[in-house]
Parts: C-alpha cells; sequence; structure tokens
C-alpha cells in the first residue's frame, strides 16, 4: 500500500457534499450526479458497475410519492453491509450519544443484509416524518440540502466497492443509512435538519452559504458532547465510520461556539484535527436551533 493510498483511506465514509454558493444550472435536477471516479476501487469492475448502473436507474425512473423499487444487491455486497456492522457495533456503544444509541433501538435495522430504502423510510417517517427517496448518485449540495426542507432524505441506493468494505470515496446506502437516517429518526435531530433545509432554500450569498456549511459541518456532520463525563458522537460523518470516531478522540475539542465554527475551515479529505464539543445534547439542541432561527 502506497503512502497516497493510505492517506486516502483515512476518510473512512465522510461526506463529502457541503453547501456551495455557487449553483450551476442543472443545480435543481436531483439526477445530476457525479460519475465515478478512475480511483474508485470498483471503477475497474465491470460486473460491480453495471450492477451500480441497475440501481442509479432506479432513482432516475423513481417519480417521489412512489414506493421505493428494491434494488438488487448481491450476497457479495450483503456481507460488505455486515462487515460494515461488525466494526461499527462496539463503536457505537464506545463512542455514540444516546439519542442516536435510542434510533437505533427504535428502527431496529438488520445487521446481517443491507435494508431496502423503502423499509428504512417507512420506519424513519414514522418517528420523525421525514422519508427517504433514491438518487443516482451524489446530487449537487444545494439541492441535497434544500430536500430537507420539504422533509426528505435524498439517498443512495449502491454500496461500497467489495475490496474495500470499510472505505468509501462517496457517500453510500451504509453511509446514509447508519448515518443520517438513524439520526433522522430523532425527531429534534430531523428538526435542525429541516432548519438547515430552509435556511439554504432562501440564502443566496455566497459567504452566508459558506459560514453554514461550516456550522453544518462541525454539528450536523462531526458534532461531538459529554455525555456522562465522555466525549460522545452525534454527527453523521463520525457515526457512520469506525475509524472516525476513534479518531475523535485525538481531535481538539472546542467548546461549541457556532461563530466560531462558522469562520473555521476544515479539509474533508483527512481525519478532523479540530471538533467543537457540547455540554450535551439539550445544549447543543438548544444553541443549533436558537442559532438557526435568527439565521440572517
Amino acid at each position: 500500500m502506497t503512502r497516497q493510498t493510505e492517506q486516502t483511506l483515512l476518510l473512512d465514509h465522510v461526506d463529502m457534499r457541503i453547501v456551495i454558493g455557487e449553483t450551476s444550472d442543472s443545480a435543481a435536477d436531483r439526477n445530476t450526479i457525479v460519475q465515478l471516479d478512475p480511483d474508485h476501487p470498483g471503477f475497474r469492475d465491470a460486473e460491480y458497475r453495471a450492477r451500480r448502473n441497475r440501481i442509479a436507474q432506479i432513482a432516475l425512473e423513481y417519480q417521489p410519492g412512489t414506493p421505493i423499487p428494491d434494488a438488487p444487491y448481491t450476497s457479495e455486497e450483503h456481507e460488505v453491509w455486515r462487515t460494515i456492522w461488525e466494526a461499527l457495533d462496539d463503536a457505537h456503544k464506545e463512542h455514540a450519544c444516546q439519542e442516536y444509541l435510542d434510533c437505533v433501538r427504535r428502527l431496529d435495522l438488520p445487521k446481517t443484509r443491507i435494508p431496502q430504502l423503502r423499509e428504512v423510510s417507512a420506519k424513519v417517517e414514522a418517528l420523525s416524518g421525514f422519508k427517504l427517496e433514491p438518487v443516482a448518485g451524489l446530487v449537487e449540495p444545494r439541492v441535497f440540502l434544500e430536500s430537507r426542507a420539504n422533509d426528505v432524505f435524498l439517498s443512495t441506493q449502491y454500496i461500497r466497492h467489495h475490496s474495500t468494505p470499510l472505505y468509501t470515496p462517496e457517500p453510500d446506502v451504509a453511509h446514509e443509512i447508519v448515518g443520517h437516517a438513524v439520526t433522522l429518526a430523532s425527531p429534534r435531530l430531523a428538526e435542525l435538519n429541516r432548519l438547515v433545509g430552509r435556511i439554504v432554500k432562501r440564502t443566496t450569498s455566497t459567504e452566508a452559504l459558506e459560514r453554514l456549511a461550516r456550522v453544518y459541518w462541525f454539528t450536523i456532520e462531526f458534532g461531538v458532547l459529554r455525555e456522562d463525563g465522555k466525549v460522545k458522537a452525534y454527527g453523521t460523518g463520525l457515526l457512520s465510520s469506525a475509524g472516525e470516531l476513534e479518531a475523535m478522540h485525538n481531535a481538539d475539542l472546542r467548546p461549541l461556539d457556532l461563530e466560531a465554527a462558522a469562520r473555521q475551515d476544515f479539509d474533508p479529505t483527512d481525519y478532523q484535527p479540530i471538533l467543537f464539543c457540547a455540554d450535551s445534547f439539550d445544549a447543543m439542541y438548544q444553541a443549533l436551533k436558537d442559532y438557526l432561527f435568527d439565521w440572517k
């Protein structure tokens, strides 16, 4: 393994979708996607790419409000899901906040097979009102976030390549479900996501969106808090990655200051060296809710 590969694998499954200020002509199209990169672990696997294309076609043909067709997963891909959960089970018990663990228990997702998006969506909607809808791949950041204003989370259905079960260079169904879907089953976390979506819809300033991107990154994606005297994760980028959960304890932990977070740059290609830590889940929820309500 080369040094460059070692650095790349540190990504684990960090979500690369962040708010952008400039919007292209295709930004309103949820099916405008980023193509598979030649460095992707599955790029040279013709069978994997063909199956991803079939799964992408489900999203391309999907009409919002209709039942989500099942994705054609293989036994090899179900094994990838099992491997991910084996790594995360103990990590969650050690590093995840109670709000997240309660949502895992309520959703009761299968750990030996990839759950279909339709069944996860039905469970999440019953708990918080949020629905999951399929997209073919990585969508424009603005579209990805604006959809939350309407209680919709746009989710991929494909899973990462079997050669790297604990690494993906893009959000896949494991990250979407283990990270986002589980947290969206929390009414309070769902409310915060909804507020972000509403702000993105009404904000056009590049500078303002960049500030929001940083706040979003250091809270909903990479937020931590103190619980029973220990640092616990509530951010989706942390909760969907055993590597990230372990590495968060090496970060420079700073008190939750959302104005400071709005000015703090971040590097999405590595473990996060700086994290903002709330005193509790309640304190985080109230601070972020107030900040988003007061957003100008």
